[in-house]
């Protein structure tokens, strides 16, 4: 410590500063209230606030106090920039934080003490958020632990969203204080009357005058630190693991809710401490396949028992910026992430790069719902590797030299399928597939006997309207457009069947040039998804989609600054006008409840009975599509009668972008699933992104509306219910085949259990001679796949294809036009090419990094097709192309599907910064001497 305490302004250079900020980066992260702080910075650019601000607003406080921080320490520096960022965290209230920056550092066991009470405090949070919160803020304004501006701020948040999201302010800002404010908020607990969080937070009943925590001086021994005696598994649990206490690799299957993930961290700190103890150290990653499922693990199962002997961390494509992945393995015991990340990481080890990471780093790896550990998916790249390194180790020890050491593999699953199989022999061979995958020597599963909670089961079945004359109007528009293009369905309208007939249609009249059949087939599959939206959501909801998509369309015809005249061809005047002859009608009927669909009357009846029938009701519905859980949600929340007996809803969506619905951010996500959780919210519509893996609190029902996918989605829908007397109910919803579909599931659900019991009787020889056996077989489809990859891996010439728009057939420019941002982003940068589109700008698509932005969409100048969007890379605007905008032309041979870059077999050139920004320089400079 004493070099920084040493340290003086003449002498120190800005290097040592920045290596100080660095050194004390995951402290930084915890203790800054980054809008605070913000507004005492004055060397930031206003730009950098915003993106600063914005991160705070979407990711939280502490993703964007990692991006502060990044931004403070970034060269060149401003005079003096250190002094006024230290200044900044005193004028902001942070001063704990500006106790490390100017050397006022804790004794170590002082700073440990405060990291146990920190935690404390979260983990009790849902309790400690129940307190008299506006009383509590007076006591500790007076006390210090907040400041008159905390104080406002806190008041304010009581006022706008209630005591709850009071107390929550109020905890975030007091666990950033200095050490020793523990004692005084136990006191203030005390004072205020809650005796009940007050010994819930280690309060003594017995003692009036003496705290458990004094403060600086108290033993850490005194803090309920976790040890494994905290870690207690049942019968089943107990048995399930003991396999994997001996170092083997196995798959643990139990059902959704219980408790795999409890055994997984108990096998963890069993397979750590074995390893400390034989003097070794021991190195654990935990693989999810979704990123919020990296914080879940971390704050509610790994952290809390393992923080006290071992140092866990969690990295997600959300957090991951600027931080080296290699430094995090190296640093610490446990470390939980998305198995990209350390794919990626494999792979630069693989590729010589020296920031990668090898499998023989690790010595234990946790795969969360390994059932997706099959071909093409991250995990099984992942074990892929894992395999050929096994198998290369057994010709090493042959040959009498040393292998290279590989990690325990632990797989968990709440059910691994059958892989679409009919016959129990397939079922088998798909089970024994994943468990060769795996490595796994043995799948462990058990009846959970009297702690099984299995779930009522209702089917409602629906009857079709007596009469639908929204839905009649929709069929009389779609006919006129089939009669115009001249095509002719052999499916009934709205069925699945149809709507792949008009997908097909759409992608042959693009590549033909046939515009008329292109445009015709793009708005009949809207008028399809119309159609079907009618019978899962309400009539309106419905007609306003189709109203919205027609004003898309519209206003794709006109141009921002009216200068320029986008072609409108007659077959779109003729669909446009259709629409509006019928728009009335449409939404006439759409207001009349005699037409709605009886599944939406059937799910009305079965939430008012499970709400009225139970003292505190708390439900998820499965649902299909994005937007049809936005339209449930909106429909419960603007039905009076749902609000009379108590229904909160709201609904959680995917966070991928392939959906013309706007995704959900994962942070958005996490306060939906949050409030969920602490009952601020009891009805979660869902789509399948809510189905496996999240941390969603126990449920006395689940609906599945409409919705059935596989027998593991099945499963995990089930365990969702697992609170006592919960029920299962199914919905069925025109043209879905939901109870069909079931039960085929539940057939598959027999058959996949049965099979697990073959395998698990097998004797040990035959079940590993077939193990090796698939293990072979993956490692030769392997090859055959990467040699096939590296044939067709980006090796044809880029002037052999060409683009034409999709939207009147036009010339675009060629493969040679094309340049590569970032192994990723196709940019068209010549002068030809931005003489062909118009900007238009997009509020759904507002994506900000630290190297580049997107906020406008790209469009054709003659017909208004969108074509991508416009990046800001480094201060440079890039049109980017998104190659389903486009047809391709390949080798004079035209595509018609092809939706992602990465199915072009074509090495685009890299794009040349210096070159480019050159080029802007050079012209900015003729327009200003011209």
């Amino acid at each position: 410590l004493d070099p920084v305490l040493e340290m003086t302004s003449d002498t120190d250079t800005d290097e040592t500063w920045e290596n100080l900020i660095e050194n004390f980066k995951p402290r930084l992260r915890e203790l800054i209230s980054v809008n605070r702080v913000l507004d005492y910075i004055d060397f930031m650019k206003p730009a950098q606030k915003e993106q600063i601000r914005q991160k705070a607003r979407t990711d939280g406080d502490i993703a964007a106090a990692d991006l502060l921080i990044n931004v403070v320490i970034t060269k060149p520096h401003n005079t003096g920039w250190f002094n006024v960022f230290v200044d900044a965290l005193l004028n902001s209230g942070c001063v704990h934080a500006a106790d490390y920056m100017q050397g006022n550092l804790p004794e170590p066991e002082v700073e440990a003490e405060n990291d146990y009470c920190v935690l404390l405090i979260r983990l009790l949070s849902p309790s400690l958020v129940k307190m008299k919160t506006q009383e509590v803020c007076v006591h500790c304004l007076a006390q210090e632990l907040i400041n008159p501006e905390d104080s406002e701020r806190i008041t304010a948040e009581i006022r706008n969203n209630g005591s709850i999201s009071g107390a929550r302010e109020l905890l975030s800002i007091i666990v950033r204080g200095r050490p020793g404010w523990f004692s005084k908020f136990l006191q203030i607990l005390r004072e205020t009357e809650h005796k009940h969080l007050y010994e819930l937070t280690g309060g003594s009943p017995d003692c009036e005058k003496q705290d458990l925590y004094e403060g600086a001086n108290t033993k850490s021994e005194k803090l309920p630190v976790s040890s494994d005696n905290d870690i207690v598994l049942r019968d089943y649990q107990e048995e399930v693991a003991r396999p994997a206490l001996e170092g083997k690799n196995i798959i643990i299957c139990l059902p959704t809710g219980s408790g795999k993930t409890r055994v997984a961290v108990y096998i963890t700190k069993k397979h750590l401490d074995g390893r400390r103890a034989e003097g070794q150290s021991g190195k654990v990653v935990v693989l999810v396949n979704k990123i919020p499922l990296v914080e879940q693990h971390y704050s509610a199962e790994f952290l809390p028992f393992l923080r006290s002997s071992y140092k866990v961390e969690r990295v997600s494509g959300d957090s991951q910026l600027k931080i080296s992945f290699t430094e995090i393995v190296k640093k610490n015991d446990v470390i939980i992430c998305t198995a990209q990340i350390l794919e990626n990481y494999l792979e630069r080890s693989n590729s010589g790069e020296d920031e990668g990471v090898n499998l023989s780093d690790l010595t234990l790896i946790v795969i969360d719902e390994c059932h997706h550990t099959q071909k093409g998916g991250v995990y099984n790249h992942i074990m892929m590797r894992y395999l050929k390194q096994k198998h290369k180790n057994r010709r090493l020890m042959k040959e009498q030299k040393e292998p290279v050491p590989l990690p325990q593999i632990l797989g968990l699953t709440a059910s691994p399928g059958v892989g679409g199989a009919t016959k129990m022999e397939k079922a088998e061979e798909h089970i024994l597939r994943i468990c060769a995958n795996l490595d796994a020597s043995k799948i462990m599963t058990r009846s959970l006997g009297e702690h099984k909670k299995e779930p009522r089961k209702i089917t409602l079945t629906v009857e079709d309207r007596k009469a639908d004359p929204f839905g009649d109007v929709i069929k009389k528009i779609m006919n006129a457009i089939h009669a115009h293009a001249d095509l002719s369905p052999t499916c009934d309208l709205g069925s699945q069947n149809y709507e792949q007939w008009v997908v097909q249609k759409e992608r042959i009249a693009a590549t033909e040039e046939n515009q008329k059949v292109r445009v015709c087939a793009d708005h009949l599959r809207q008028y399809s998804e119309g159609l079907n939206l009618s019978n899962t959501i309400r009539m309106r909801d419905a007609f306003g989609f189709l109203k919205k998509y027609h004003e898309e369309e519209l206003k794709r015809k006109t141009s921002p600054d009216d200068d320029q005249n986008i072609k409108i061809t007659v077959t779109e005047r003729f669909l446009f006008n259709l629409f509006e002859e019928n728009k009335e009608e449409l939404q006439r009927l759409a207001d009349i409840p005699q037409y709605e669909n009886d599944s939406l009357s059937k799910l009305r009846g079965k939430i008012l009975q499970e709400f009225s029938s139970r003292e505190e009701a708390r439900g998820i519905i499965f649902t299909k599509t994005r937007r049809s859980a936005i339209a449930l949600s909106q429909w419960i929340q603007e039905n009076p009668k749902f609000a009379d007996i108590g229904v909160k809803a709201a609904y959680v969506i995917g966070g991928g972008d392939q959906s013309v619905v706007k995704p959900m951010t994962s942070a958005e996500q996490k306060d939906v699933l949050k409030k969920f959780g602490n009952g601020d919210i009891n009805l979660l519509i869902a789509t399948t992104v809510a189905e496996e893996g999240l941390d969603i609190p126990a449920c006395n029902f689940v609906i599945r509306y409409g919705l059935v996918t596989n027998e593991i989605a099945m499963i995990q829908a089930k365990g969702r219910g697992r609170a006592e007397d919960s029920s299962y109910t199914l919905v069925e919803v025109k043209n879905s085949g939901v109870v069909e579909k079931e039960c085929v599931n539940e057939y598959r659900t027999k058959m996949m259990d049965k099979a697990i019991d073959k395998i698990r009787a097998l004797n040990q020889a035959d079940y590993d001679k077939r193990i090796i056996e698939f293990q072979f077989q993956a490692i030769m489809e392997e090859k055959v796949r990467m040699t096939k990859k590296k044939q067709k891996d980006m090796n044809e010439n880029p002037s052999e294809v060409k683009f034409s728009c999709r939207g009147c057939s036009k010339h675009v420019c060629t493969g040679e036009d094309i340049q590569i941002i970032e192994n990723m982003h196709r940019v068209n940068v010549t002068t030809q090419f931005s003489e062909l589109f118009i900007r238009r700008e997009n509020a759904a698509l507002q994506e900000r990094l630290l190297d580049y932005e997107t906020n406008e969409l790209i469009a054709c100048k003659d017909c208004g097709q969108k074509w991508g969007s416009m990046m800001v890379h480094r201060g440079i605007e890039c049109p980017c192309l998104h190659v389903k905008n486009f047809v391709v032309t390949f080798n004079g041979k035209k595509i018609s599907k092809c939706t992602k870059w990465s199915e072009l077999a074509v090495r685009f050139s890299a794009f040349d910064y210096a070159e480019h920004a050159n080029r802007v320089v050079d012209s900015s400079d003729d327009e200003e001497t011209a």
